[in-house]
C-alpha cells in the first residue's frame, strides 16, 4: 500500500517510524516535507554557538510513560537527555512569584496576596457548596472570560489570569470558550492555596515538575532521532501543491497513492484540494489560529537565575508573554561562560491579523526585559527570531463547528487528518506522537 505521509514534523514522522515498526515497507512510505529539514514545530535553529526552539520553549514530559520513553530511545536514549527539576516562576513588579499563581499568593505583596486570596476562597465556595445555585452540580461558564472568574475569583483574573491570557490570545477573552481549559489547568486544593498565601510551599502543576530536554541539537533532536531510519522516504524542500481524489485512493502532486495522511494545517487545505466542497473549505479556512514570533536573546555572561520559564503578565514588561532561560536546560545550548533567553512574542495569525511584527519589536522586547529586571541591555550581545505561522489554535465559539465539519469531511473522503494543526487540537509533542502511533497501529493492521 503507497502510504503518502504530508509533513516531516514529530506526527507525520512517529506515524512513518511506527508503520516502519508494524512491518510496512520504507518503499512504500513517502514523507513530503515543504522546509529544507524535519521537525516543524520541534524546529532548534543553531547559531554562534547558541541553539534554540523556534517554536518557543519545549520540554519533554508527559503521563504516556510509554510514548516518552519510545522518544527517548528513538533520540539516543536517557544518556542523551538531561532530566531538569522545573523552577517556573512569574514576575510581578520586583517579585518573583511561584507558578502557578494560586501557588504562589505568599510571593505577593500583602495586600494584594490577602486580595486573591478572599476572592479565590469565595469562588470555591460558590461553586462547590451551592452559594451561587446556577453553577452548583452544573456545567462550568462558556467563555473563558467567565470561567477565570468562576475558577479564580476577582483577584487571580485582575492580578495575572487576564493580563496575561490577554497577552497569549490576542483577543478579548469572552470571544474563547473555557471547554478546552480543564485537562491543562487543573484545580488546586483549596488547602495548597491557603497553605501557599501564608509562605507555605505548595507544588501544582506536579505533572510538569521534573522534565526531560536533549543534551545537543536543541528539541529537534527527538524529531531528529524519530526521522533517523526514514531517509529514503523523505522528500524535503517538496511542498504539496495539489492533492486529488482518485477512486480509493489519492494523487500528490499528481502521484498516485493508496492511503493519505495529511498533517498540514487545516486552513491551507482549501488551497491544495480544488475539488473541495464550498461550505467545506469555509469552514476549513475560518478556523482562528495565532502566530509566534521567538526571538533568542544571547548574554556575554551565565549568571542567571536558575529558572526554567517565566512568565510575563504586565504590559510595562514588554510583548513577551514568556522567557525560557534556555542555557539552563542544556549546557551546549550556549557557549560556555554564556547564557540565552528565549522570548516568545504572539500574534494573530491568518488573513485577518496584522502581520509578523516589524523590526522594532526586538527593541520593545528588550526594554521591558530590562524594565522587568531581566536582564541589562550592556550584555546583551545579539537578537535573532524565528517565525511560526501556526502556533496556537484559537478556541473561539465557532471553532467545534468549523472543525467538525473539516473533519467530517475528512473522514467521509478517507484523508487521515494528523497532529496539532493537523486535526486543530491543542497537543504537545508526547500527545501527537502518542495519536501517530495509534494511527500507525491501526494502518497497519488494516494494511
Amino acid at each position: 500500500m503507497k502510504t503518502a505521509i504530508l509533513g516531516a514534523g514529530v506526527s507525520g514522522l512517529a506515524l512513518a517510524r511506527t508503520l516502519l515498526e508494524e512491518g510496512v515497507p520504507l518503499t512504500d512510505l513517502t514523507i513530503f516535507e515543504a522546509a529544507a529539514e524535519v521537525g516543524g514545530l520541534m524546529g532548534s535553529k543553531e547559531l554562534a554557538g547558541f541553539t534554540y526552539d523556534v517554536a518557543g520553549g519545549h520540554i519533554l514530559y508527559g503521563r504516556d510513560q510509554e510514548t516518552l520513553d519510545w522518544m527517548v530511545t528513538c533520540a539516543g536514549g536517557e544518556q542523551a537527555f538531561a532530566s531538569r527539576t522545573r523552577q517556573s516562576r512569574i514576575r510581578f513588579g520586583d517579585s518573583w512569584v511561584r507558578y502557578p499563581f494560586e501557588n504562589g499568593l505568599g510571593d505577593l505583596p500583602p495586600e494584594i496576596g490577602r486580595e486573591c486570596l478572599e476572592a479565590y476562597i469565595k469562588a470555591h465556595e460558590a461553586r462547590t457548596t451551592g452559594a451561587a445555585a446556577s453553577t452548583k452540580g452544573g456545567p462550568p461558564p462558556a467563555d473563558f472570560a467567565s470561567w477565570i472568574r468562576w475558577r479564580f475569583g476577582d483577584g487571580i483574573a485582575a492580578h495575572f489570569m487576564d493580563p496575561y491570557n490577554e497577552k497569549i490570545w490576542k483577543r478579548e477573552l469572552s470571544e474563547l470558550t473555557s471547554d478546552w481549559v480543564a485537562d491543562r489547568v487543573p484545580d488546586a486544593p483549596l488547602e495548597d492555596v491557603i497553605k501557599a498565601s501564608r509562605g507555605e510551599i505548595t507544588e501544582g502543576y506536579t505533572h510538569q515538575s521534573v522534565f526531560r530536554y536533549p543534551l545537543r541539537g536543541g528539541f529537534n533532536a527527538i524529531s531528529h532521532g524519530i526521522a533517523s531510519n526514514l531517509g529514503p522516504a523523505l522528500r524535503l524542500s517538496t511542498p504539496v501543491r495539489e492533492l486529488r481524489r482518485r477512486g480509493e485512493g489519492w494523487t500528490v502532486n499528481g502521484e498516485e497513492f493508496d492511503v493519505l495522511i495529511s498533517t498540514l494545517p487545516l486552513t491551507d487545505l482549501p488551497g491544495l484540494l480544488p475539488e473541495l466542497p464550498g461550505e467545506v473549505a469555509e469552514a476549513m479556512a475560518d478556523l482562528s489560529y495565532n502566530s509566534l514570533v521567538s526571538i533568542l536573546v544571547a548574554l556575554d555572561h551565565d549568571q542567571v537565575p536558575d529558572y526554567s520559564w517565566v512568565y510575563l503578565p504586565h504590559a510595562e514588561q514588554g510583548p513577551a508573554n514568556r522567557i525560557t532561560y534556555l542555557s539552563n536546560y542544556s549546557p551546549h545550548n550556549a557557549p560556555q561562560g554564556r547564557a540565552s533567553l528565549l522570548c516568545e512574542v504572539n500574534f494573530r495569525g491568518g488573513p485577518a491579523g496584522p502581520g509578523e511584527p516589524d523590526g522594532g519589536l526586538e527593541e520593545d522586547l528588550l526594554t521591558g526585559l530590562a524594565a522587568a529586571g531581566l536582564l541589562e541591555r550592556p550584555r546583551v550581545l545579539f537578537t535573532d527570531r524565528s517565525v511560526v505561522r501556526h502556533a496556537y489554535v484559537i478556541f473561539d465559539h465557532a471553532y467545534r463547528a468549523r472543525r467538525a465539519a473539516a473533519l467530517n469531511w475528512c473522514e467521509s473522503v478517507s484523508l487521515h487528518a494528523l497532529g496539532r494543526f493537523g486535526r486543530f487540537e491543542y497537543d504537545n509533542s508526547d500527545a501527537c506522537v502518542k495519536k501517530a502511533r495509534d494511527l500507525a497501529r491501526t494502518l497497519a493492521q488494516q494494511g
